[in-house]
């Protein structure tokens, strides 16, 4: 077989519709599941496990979907090490051109005594019931004891020789509840593979979960200890603290092949819509820090650190953006900027200052910056534009009157005038909420319908008659804009903030 002849091949083994799945909230439909996975398979992930048979007629008819429209990666469906189980994957999986069942049985003396009430002897009984049924409906069998961490080793090493005698071709070591190092992880998987008879006619898998926030680590370890299938999920969702993350895993080891000395054979460039697709389906949010896919991945603040990427990029970035499906880098403008990251924006938005435009300018911004988080185009823009009015912009559009009619029973209906170009125009509008309905009937008398990627509203003072600060951030046709008004009425602040963003497009 394939990985068989290449001692240098990890394969990508992506559990986000079975273990992924199982994060609270993260529940997916058989559509979606099929759209996941027919993205993993261009990615070229090696397996894909689909789900769990037994558990559910809709996990049942996933898992058959997916065996019988994804073509490339083999399919795989998890089974406990009982006939039930073992009989609901095979019949799941036979429309699959490349399938495998994966059963497991826990080995661990806690969980055989408090979840089981079973002792080690019917354990190993279980298991080698298990793998030969499993055999008998497929050829590649992958076995996993359950708790392998916390298992005793001399019990495990027998637990793996029993299966690997009834025809295991996997043998999968999952760190269930995220409780090993990275070193004794790695000396777990020596002792396995130099002391289990047979060791050397399958593949030894990692499984990690990540309690102690250590499973990309440990997964990376056993690749060292021979290990050559790591179990991971897109974003590293998954139960509790959820699982390895398949974007750090894979580009760790192709960052760090001087390292690892191993290859996987994923398309690096399709991660970020992976990432963005198993978020948007899920709707679990991706912390803007988080590695490889998180928003300030790429994204420089630093003023020494936009100068040395500007010169060369290796200087802070030990892989390109381009390599994990984005456009670029980010710089961002802020308070911690330095003087040559904001003269390439500038340069970059068409300008060419002066050096003593460029110094007063400098300093306007960062005068600026002490006030705002970010600074976007738009306020570079207006530091040069001294034409316009004092935000920078020409009020094309400019609020007039509006009326709502809102209840706890009743849709939201806005009506709404404006002056265009000096001119009135009236519009009605029904939403989800105020703040949608006012917005949509600005956007009907505009004719701009923007994405609205960020709305944030808070108080300028204390008090129930404080003012409300809104700002908008909206995207159109490859700009990014932010608006900004205030008012003691919370939806006319966000009228205007609407507005003042239509008007900096």
């Amino acid at each position: 077989m394939f990985w068989k002849e290449m001692e240098d091949y990890v394969r990508i083994f992506d559990t986000t519709l079975r273990d992924g799945e199982q994060c609270p909230g993260a529940a997916m439909s058989e559509d979606e599941k099929v759209e996941i996975a027919q993205h993993l398979a261009k990615m070229k992930v090696d397996i894909i496990e689909a789900g769990f048979p037994v558990s559910s007629p809709v996990q049942f008819k996933a898992v058959e979907r997916i065996a019988r429209e994804i073509e490339g990666p083999i399919i795989c469906a998890l089974a406990r090490s009982l006939k039930p189980d073992l009989e609901a994957a095979r019949d799941a999986l036979k429309p699959a051109a490349k399938k495998r069942i994966h059963t497991f049985i826990a080995s661990s003396p806690i969980h055989m005594k408090h979840k089981l009430d079973k002792s080690p002897s019917e354990v190993l009984a279980m298991a080698k019931d298990a793998v030969r049924m499993a055999r008998g409906f497929v050829e590649d069998v992958e076995f996993s004891p359950e708790d392998a961490t916390r298992s005793e080793w001399e019990f495990l090493r027998e637990l793996v020789e029993v299966v690997i005698e009834e025809g295991a071709t996997t043998i999968n070591i999952p760190d269930t509840v995220g409780y090993t190092t990275p070193q004794e992880y790695g000396e777990l998987f020596h002792f396995l593979k130099t002391k289990v008879k047979g060791a050397d006619k399958v593949i030894f898998s990692a499984h990690c979960h990540n309690d102690l926030g250590l499973a990309v680590a440990n997964s990376l370890a056993t690749v060292l200890a021979g290990g050559r299938q790591i179990e991971c999920t897109v974003n590293g969702i998954g139960e509790r603290a959820g699982n390895t993350a398949m974007e750090e895993v894979v580009m760790a080891l192709r960052t760090r092949k001087d390292k690892f000395g191993v290859e996987t054979k994923i398309d690096g460039t399709l991660i970020t819509r992976a990432s963005y697709l198993v978020k948007t389906i899920t709707g679990m949010v991706v912390q803007p820090n988080k590695a490889i896919v998180g928003t300030n991945a790429f994204a420089h603040e630093s003023g020494i650190h936009q100068d040395g990427v500007i010169k060369n990029r290796q200087t802070y970035e030990i892989m390109t953006p381009e390599s994990v499906g984005l456009k670029s880098n980010r710089m961002v403008l802020g308070r911690h900027s330095g003087r040559a990251g904001f003269k390439d924006r500038i340069i970059r938005l068409g300008f060419d200052p002066k050096p003593e435009d460029l110094d007063n300018a400098y300093q306007r911004f960062l005068e600026v910056a002490d006030k705002k988080k970010e600074i976007f185009d738009e306020d570079i823009i207006a530091l040069f534009q001294s034409e316009t009015r004092k935000t920078g912009v020409d009020e094309k559009y400019e609020l007039v009157s509006f009326e709502q009619t809102t209840g706890s029973e009743k849709t939201p209906v806005s009506s709404l005038t404006l002056l265009v170009d000096k001119a009135k125009k009236q519009s009605t509008s029904e939403g989800d909420g105020p703040v949608d309905s006012i917005f949509k009937a600005i956007d009907k008398i505009t004719g701009v319908y923007p994405l609205l990627s960020r709305l944030v509203i808070s108080p300028v003072t204390e008090g129930t008659d404080a003012m409300a600060e809104a700002s908008v951030t909206i995207e159109y046709e490859g700009k990014r804009v932010v608006g900004k008004g205030d008012s003691t009425d919370i939806i006319e602040a966000c009228a205007k903030a609407y507005i003042n963003a239509l008007n900096r497009l």
